[in-house]
C-alpha cells in the first residue's frame, strides 16, 4: 500500500541521527583499544523472544497463489540470532516512552510550510491554513460505491487531529486500550522509541526469520493452510472495503494476543497492523539477488524504488493488517511486502523492535 502523500501537503521531513564513536588510541602505539563484550550471560529481556540463527527461504514460495512479482524469486538467507518483541509495541509502552522523554510524534507537530514546499514542485501555491494542520491517515469506514480497487484513495481519508492518542481524530481516545498496538506512528517516531529503549527496527530478513519461527519455507506464520487464516490473524472478513462482517469479533484493530502465537511465541505476525522494518523498499530488489548464493544477514536494497512513487523514499513494511483480504492485497503471508513513506503514519501501521546480545551487553 504505497501512499503518495504529496497531494495532501503534509510531508514532514525526517530527522537523521548520526552517532559517531571513536576508539581510543595510545599515543605510543596508535593501536585501537577494543573491549571484549561478553554475551554469554545476556538473558532474554522481558516481553521479548529469542529467534535462533538459521538459514531459510525468504520470498514467495512456488505454491503461494497470492505471491506478487516484488516477492520473487525466493532465495536462501542466513540470519544470526536476535531478540524480538513478542507483540507489537502497545499504547501503554508508547505512553511510558512519551512520559519519560516528552516526545511529540510527527502527526502531532505543527506543519511548517517552508519545510514542506522544499519537497514540492517549484511554484506550488500555499494552501489554506485550515489544511496545514497536523493529522494522519485513517480508514474510511463509510466507503461506498467503489469504482476501482486500484484507487485506494476511495477508502482512505486525511484526518486533521488524528494521532496516536486520538486514532480516529478529535473526540476519539485510547482510554482503556493500553493493550492495543500503537498506531499513527511515523518511522521517525519508531526510531526515537527504539533509541530510548535500546532497541532497533528489524531488517526484513530478521522479520521473516521471526515469522517463520521453527519453519524454514512456510507461506504463513501458522503453516501452509489458508483455511486457518481466520483462526490465526485479524484480517478483513466480508467484502473489502465496504462490508466487514467481523466474525472474529474485531471489526478493525484488535488487542495484542487476541490470536494464537506462532511456534516460537510471537503474536500478530500476520494481520492487525503492518510492521515497520529498516529495509528500503524496492520492487526490483529480489530480481538482483543470485538465487544460488546464500545471503548472510541481508539489509535490503541500496535504494528505494516504487514505479507509482519513483521520487519518494519508502521502507518495507511486513505482516499485513486488519484491512488485508484475499480479494485485495492478501498480505497476511510471510513473504508479503509493501512500501511506506517514512514521514507519515496511519491507523493500520505499527511496529515491534529487536535487540541483539551485543546491544544488550553494552
Amino acid at each position: 500500500m504505497n501512499f503518495n502523500l504529496k497531494p495532501f501537503l503534509f510531508i514532514v521531513l525526517s530527522l537523521s541521527v548520526f552517532v559517531v564513536s571513536c576508539d581510543k588510541k595510545t599515543e605510543k602505539e596508535k593501536t585501537v583499544v577494543k573491549t571484549a563484550i561478553n554475551t554469554d550471560k545476556v538473558e532474554t529481556p522481558k516481553g521479548m523472544v529469542w529467534v535462533a540463527s538459521k538459514t531459510f527461504l525468504m520470498g514467495a514460495k512456488n505454491e503461494d497463489k497470492y505471491a506478487m512479482p516484488r516477492e520473487k524469486p525466493a532465495h536462501k538467507v542466513a540470519v544470526d540470532g536476535f531478540f524480538i518483541d513478542a507483540h507489537e509495541v502497545t499504547n501503554k509502552q508508547f505512553k511510558e516512552f512519551v512520559a519519560a522523554t516528552k516526545y511529540i510524534t510527527v502527526a502531532e507537530r505543527p506543519i511548517d510550510w517552508d519545510e514542506i514546499k522544499k519537497d514540492l514542485p517549484a511554484g506550488t501555491p500555499k494552501p489554506a491554513d485550515s489544511i496545514l494542520q497536523p493529522g494522519s491517515l485513517i480508514f474510511n469506514k463509510h466507503a461506498k460505491g467503489i469504482v476501482s480497487m486500484e484507487n485506494y484513495g476511495q477508502w482512505w481519508v486525511w484526518k486533521l487531529g488524528a494521532d496516536w492518542k486520538h486514532p480516529e481524530g478529535p473526540g476519539s481516545s485510547i482510554e482503556g486500550q493500553d493493550n492495543y498496538p500503537v498506531v499513527h506512528i511515523a518511522q521517525e517516531d519508531a526510531l526515537a522509541y527504539c533509541k530510548w529503549a535500546n532497541r532497533r527496527l528489524p531488517t526484513e530478513a530478521e522479520w521473516e526469520s521471526a515469522a517463520q519461527g521453527k519453519f524454514e519455507d512456510n507461506i504463513y506464520s501458522w503453516g501452509n493452510k489458508l483455511e486457518d487464516l481466520d483462526a490465526n490473524a485479524n484480517t478483513w472478513q466480508g467484502k473489502f472495503p465496504t462490508e466487514n462482517i467481523s466474525e472474529d469479533g474485531f471489526e478493525y484493530i484488535s488487542p495484542i494476543k487476541s490470536y494464537p502465537a506462532n511456534n516460537i511465541g510471537l503474536y500478530d505476525m500476520a494481520g492487525n497492523v503492518w510492521e515497520m522494518t529498516s529495509d528500503l523498499f524496492n520492487v526490483n530488489y529480489y530480481q538482483t539477488i543470485d538465487p544460488n548464493v546464500v545471503l548472510q544477514n541481508p539489509v535490503g536494497a541500496d535504494k528505494s524504488y516504487t514505479p507509482s512513487n519513483p521520487y519518494q523514499i519508502e521502507y518495507v513494511m511486513k505482516g499485513g493488517s486488519f484491512l488485508c483480504h484475499a480479494s485485495y492485497c492478501a498480505s497476511f503471508r510471510i513473504s508479503a511486502r509493501m512500501g511506506m513513506e517514512p514521514n507519515s503514519g496511519s491507523d493500520h501501521i505499527g511496529f515491534r523492535t529487536v535487540a541483539t546480545k551485543e546491544m544488550l551487553a553494552k
